[in-house]
């Protein structure tokens, strides 16, 4: 079984995204299942197509996106992506859409393809804090859940997607030291954890 794992690059004013940093950590293999680790822009129109790309390119069982939610306090898969960009700050192509669907006449939302019980329980059992989000917001991070989660029901049968959301890293605090923050490798624990359920 082949996942493609993603994760951003810094977005923001940051000089660096723990979701990138914590997914090119993670092994090569987990649980026999091949782990292909990929980077994208913070771009509401460039990451989604890289990774539709290189899904067309490896053909993945699963697609796992992994994003910076600043100020959450545990690994927090989500269950939903919805049909909407609205952004308070631009992406890194300075875009910043509001108010626009991301697939015009498509499903208001779709819920993640990923077993989110099974991961928030595996994240816990590795001894990290973990739950179940109910938004993944209006920004690239959605974007991505959602226009992945499209492709799955309408390009890629039989193909499984979702999004999760990771605290920000200890190195962020220095200038916003109102974040909670969790060690990089901690995260790659968890997402380790997370994807070691997958089937």
């Amino acid at each position: 079984m082949k996942i493609l794992v993603t994760g951003f690059d810094p977005f923001g004013g940051e000089t660096v995204n723990p979701a990138w940093k914590a997914v090119s950590r993670l092994p090569e293999e987990i649980g026999g299942h091949q782990l292909i680790r990929m980077m994208i822009p913070t771009s509401f129109e460039r990451a989604p197509q890289m990774i539709l790309e290189k899904v067309a390119d490896c053909h993945p069982d699963y697609v796992v996106s992994v994003g910076q939610a600043a100020g959450r306090t545990a690994i927090t898969p989500e269950r939903i992506a919805i049909n909407m960009m609205s952004a308070s700050i631009t992406d890194n192509d300075g875009q910043m859409p509001v108010e626009q669907p991301i697939v015009a006449d498509g499903p208001d939302g779709y819920f993640s393809l990923l077993p989110v019980v099974e991961m928030v329980k595996a994240i816990e059992a590795a001894g990290l804090p973990g739950r179940i989000s109910n938004t993944a917001g209006t920004f690239v991070c959605n974007r991505v859940m959602y226009s992945i989660l499209h492709a799955c029901h309408t390009q890629f049968p039989g193909m499984k997607s979702g999004f999760i959301h990771v605290p920000c890293i200890p190195e962020q605090t220095v200038n916003h030291p109102e974040w909670f923050a969790m060690p990089a490798e901690e995260i790659t624990r968890g997402l380790a954890a997370t994807i070691a359920v997958l089937k």
